[in-house]
């Protein structure tokens, strides 16, 4: 009897939630409707002031007192100065297509100190058969509008030196020419931010000029693609970036295993600097002139991203020597010889280390290691396969994390992956974390296999969800119990805990859905004093 009764209070209360659900969107319904009205009405009223008045004769309406200034052309009435101003924050594309509103337009966009040229944007006819400068092919190519462009900016007299130049050519660059390009706007002094993304083809790479690497206005250099960086060596004096603050090397190609810290060594007020490299970037070098030499030592940089693939980790030594460091990003596999230090002021951090099939236990020791020199964070994320690495290495020793209050699991999951282990491992080195979030994508079917719970065992309660924990949020949710389990965990151990927000994954089905919420909304009865919230 008190079973029945307990389902049917259920059920009246699945039936309170419908219908407070219908009520909020009938609500959400009206007052979108009443938001149309509104600018309806708005609309009618700016077209009936702008409408000039056809009666002839005067009106008591105010709406008589239109007249010829209402249509005043007012932006083309502003300086040279500032128009050419607006018009550096738009594509090129865009900007040249000004030149027709009137002859005060037509060649404003010649006196813009910015080219943006991107071959997604400027052209959208196929430009995969073009072979180079000599091709016959009658379709007007990239290459055509570009060189356009270049000839008609500096036809004009005293063309204004270019400040920013963005140049993203993805078929079959002419590197040629990009190279005279490149040394023309760096040869007037004024270039401050460059951004090229090359793809050659069958071309040679794009080998960047030795003026480059003697820029003392650039601000801001972002490389990707078919170049090759050369810098000159770092006892060259004159060879230096004093103003350089942003460093992109993504995926380049380098003429000697030390040639990032060379650059790196000429740039005395870097900020932020990101680097994705991989095995082809090096291809020619040999195994003979040594591993490839990453030494980060720049005292006034804030952020530093590195992507390094796990297969190629055996080819580089790093060392990270950054006090003013406070965002830290790092993809890929630690090699032999890894070093940070001197990092007091790390705030953020996001550690995502690939397994390089080496002796587990020893992989583990050196994660460790490397985290280790990341005990200040205070707001980490991390990849959930890497926390499962962890799981396999001694539990003793291991580094605390007492400034982390922020804690997110990020990556994929598996039908037969328990969850749980991993997640309490992190949780246990870091006793003041306040939120803990889960951005994890769900790979498999609702079918699949039990759970592996080979790493189940859990000795404690760990002392942030005991005292500090007070919110959990879960993005990408789809209602498998590897994922129920891991919620029912934080929900029976975090005592403190005040909200817990689930996200559903986007493509989840409805039926799956609703049956998730159900089983969600039982866990909350369980455990009253948390709060599921569905966003």
């Amino acid at each position: 009897m008190k079973g029945q009764t307990r389902e049917s209070m259920e059920e009246e209360e699945e039936e309170e939630e419908r219908r407070s659900e219908k009520q909020r969107i009938e609500r959400a319904e009206r007052a979108e409707r009443r938001d149309v009205r509104a600018e309806r009405r708005d609309l009618l009223l700016i077209n009936l002031r702008a409408r000039p008045c056809c009666c002839g004769g005067s009106s008591s309406n105010s709406l008589s007192s239109s007249s010829a200034d209402d249509y005043k052309d007012i932006i083309s009435s502003l300086p040279d100065c500032l128009l050419t101003h607006i018009l550096s924050f738009l594509p090129t594309r865009a900007s040249v297509a000004t030149s027709i509103l009137s002859n005060r337009w037509r060649s404003l966009w010649k006196l813009v100190p910015v080219l943006d040229l991107d071959q997604r944007l400027l052209f959208t006819r196929s430009d995969t058969d073009y072979p180079g400068p000599t091709r016959t092919n009658s379709n007007f190519s990239f290459l055509d509008a570009v060189s356009n462009i270049w000839a008609l900016r500096n036809a004009i007299p005293l063309p204004l030196p270019l400040r920013k130049l963005l140049l993203h050519w993805t078929s079959n660059c002419d590197t040629f020419l990009v190279s005279t390009w490149v040394q023309d706007t760096l040869m007037h002094g004024c270039l401050q931010e460059l951004n090229l993304y090359i793809l050659n083809g069958p071309n040679p790479p794009l080998e960047m000029p030795t003026t480059l690497f003697f820029s003392s206005s650039l601000v801001s250099l972002k490389l990707t693609g078919a170049i090759l960086l050369n810098p000159p060596p770092a006892s060259a004096s004159a060879s230096t970036f004093p103003s350089l603050r942003t460093l992109t090397l993504g995926n380049v190609r380098y003429a000697k295993h030390d040639s990032i810290s060379t650059l790196l060594a000429t740039c005395p007020v870097l900020q932020d600097f990101s680097l994705s490299v991989d095995s082809y970037n090096f291809r020619g070098l040999g195994k003979s002139a040594g591993k490839v030499n990453v030494i980060v030592l720049v005292p006034t940089l804030r952020t530093l991203y590195i992507q390094w693939p796990a297969d190629d980790c055996w080819l580089y030594k790093l060392q990270i020597n950054t006090p003013a460091l406070e965002r830290f990003h790092f993809f890929g596999g630690l090699g032999e010889y890894v070093v940070l230090e001197n990092l007091p002021n790390l705030v953020e951090t996001i550690i995502e280390l690939e397994d390089n099939d080496s002796n587990t236990v020893d992989y583990t020791n050196k994660i460790w290691d490397f985290m280790d020199s990341l005990y200040n964070v205070v707001s980490m994320k991390f990849n959930l396969e890497t926390a499962k690495i962890l799981c396999y290495g001694p539990m003793d020793g291991l580094p605390m994390f007492d400034n982390l209050t922020s804690l997110t699991f990020e990556g994929n999951i598996w039908p037969s992956y328990y969850m749980w282990p991993a997640v309490h491992l992190l949780l246990c080195q870091a006793p003041k974390l306040q939120t803990l979030g889960f951005e994890l994508t769900f790979l498999g079917g609702h079918n699949g296999c039990p759970p592996d719970h080979h790493l189940e065992k859990t000795h404690y309660v760990p002392e942030c969800l005991s005292s500090h924990l007070t919110t959990c949020y879960y993005k990408g949710f789809s209602g498998h119990e590897v994922e129920m389990e891991l919620v029912r965990q934080v929900l029976k151990e975090a005592y403190i805990l005040k909200t817990m927000n689930i996200t559903f994954e986007s493509r989840l089905d409805s039926e799956i859905k609703l049956h998730a919420c159900k089983k969600l909304r039982k866990l909350q009865r369980r455990y009253p004093t948390c709060q599921i919230e569905f966003d």
